[in-house]
């Protein structure tokens, strides 16, 4: 992901919500702290791990009766209730109903996973890592399948964890449920 280009040389241009959703047909982007950032389109192995992250989140809550909602992207989060912040992670899990409106969430998830591609991997680990710890997500996981690594954030407990795939990760907002990362 990359920053749009400012034309006028030092001007700072303060984007908000409305220039999301003024951009043209086909292209998304996310916005923090006003600046815009192109997003690539995935590639088939990021598809993978979303869609199998997605399908073993959901049937855990299923199964267990649960009241959180799963949303893989494309999916609105208004991270900040402001007009300066837009995210779509990879995968959001709220537990709040009241949190979630037509438009996508209103404030943080409680889990947010983002599967990293080569261009978001600084997004990914610092941007967004310091964007979601201030809003109040609870848990942050940046899957790489470059490095074949999950880092874990938990922030309620301020601590990072690192799980290579193919180990069980566990899921710290769920008691007893772990994922098995793996292609």
């Amino acid at each position: 992901m990359e920053a749009l280009r400012i034309e006028e040389p030092g001007k700072e241009d303060i984007y908000t919500i409305e220039d999301i959703y003024a951009l043209p047909d086909g292209e998304r982007a996310e916005l923090i702290d006003g600046k815009l950032y192109n997003m690539a389109p995935p590639k088939t192995r990021h598809q993978r791990l979303l869609n199998y992250l997605n399908t073993e989140i959901n049937l855990y809550i299923r199964s267990n009766n649960g009241e959180c909602e799963v949303f893989p992207a494309p999916f609105a989060v208004f991270i900040n209730k402001d007009n300066k912040n837009y995210v779509e992670p990879d995968i959001s899990v709220i537990c709040d109903g009241n949190k979630i409106s037509e438009r996508g969430c209103e404030g943080a998830p409680d889990w947010i996973i983002e599967i990293v591609s080569p261009g978001s991997r600084q997004m990914d680990y610092y941007r967004k890592l310091f964007k979601y710890r201030t809003a109040g997500v609870r848990l942050y996981w940046v899957v790489d399948p470059g490095k074949e690594l999950v880092t874990v954030y938990n922030f309620e407990k301020d601590t990072m964890e690192e799980y290579p795939f193919g180990e069980e990760v566990p899921v710290a907002i769920y008691e007893g449920f772990s994922i098995r990362v793996q292609d």
